[in-house]
């Protein structure tokens, strides 16, 4: 599913134009990302928790030159499933 089927869903299942929900789909996902550079979780009961992992530096190789390079730190997007979405799977 890509965002467009995403918010045609969306408009069907809450009863709004599409242009409504595009709005709504476009505002939740920006909340979401705010909360996460501020370096805060976003729990959705049911459905599960988005956090920012702290990536450490390490070693790595370069494949063609084999040359050893250092990756830098980052911080990383992480999404772990509630126990009802992970139950609704199987």
């Amino acid at each position: 599913m890509n965002k467009t089927e995403l918010v045609s869903a969306i408009a069907s299942k809450a009863q709004l134009s599409k242009a409504d929900s595009k709005k709504a789909l476009d505002a939740t996902i920006e909340a979401i990302a705010e909360a996460l550079k501020a370096g805060d979780k976003v729990s959705l009961i049911g459905f599960g928790t988005f956090s920012v992992n702290k990536r450490p530096a390490r070693k790595g190789i370069n494949p063609s030159t084999k040359a050893a390079i250092t990756i830098a730190a980052k911080n990383i997007a992480k999404f772990k499933a509630g126990a009802d979405l992970d139950g609704s799977l199987n």
